[in-house]
């Protein structure tokens, strides 16, 4: 027999306890929602760590560019064990350190042939060069930063 006693359940009032379609839909949609938002905020730290190093780089090479030409003075980029190295500049003009770690250059002509060293000025045109940049670890990438004599250091892919 039915009573109003809080617990009791009449016959037409009860309910199967559960989620229905829509709701199951609308939280799915919410969680696609979220993920998304999150992988694509997320970046290859590797990658993103290549990028800087060679736009840095870019801006370098026309630095010293700039420079060798105001002055009238020659400058060449090279590797060193330790980073590299703008000779012609005086010391402490332009970083010489790579800001990440296992990071390797190839100093080489248009062709591809490797160089010991860029020549950066003090000419306004200069040969075309190119810098292969490579990172280290299990995912090594690479980037070139070339410059065909009349325009900029400009980051491509290789």
């Amino acid at each position: 027999m039915p009573t109003s006693a809080a617990g009791s359940r009449s016959g037409r009032s009860a309910r199967h306890a559960g989620f229905t379609l829509i709701e199951l839909l609308v939280v799915m949609a919410i969680m696609a929602i979220a993920i998304a938002g999150v992988s694509f905020s997320l970046r290859d730290g590797g990658q993103a760590t290549l990028d800087r190093e060679a736009e840095r780089l870019a801006a370098l090479f026309e630095s010293a560019r700039a420079q060798s030409r105001t002055s009238g003075v020659p400058v060449r980029w090279r590797v060193t064990p330790q980073g590299f190295v703008f000779d012609g500049l005086d010391e402490g003009t332009l970083p010489t350190t790579w800001l990440a770690d296992g990071m390797r250059a190839l100093p080489a002509d248009a062709n591809g042939a490797p160089l010991a060293a860029l020549q950066l000025g003090p000419e306004p045109i200069i040969a075309a060069q190119q810098v292969l940049l490579t990172s280290a670890g299990p995912t090594a990438r690479t980037l070139r930063i070339a410059t065909d004599g009349l325009h900029p250091f400009a980051v491509a892919p290789p």
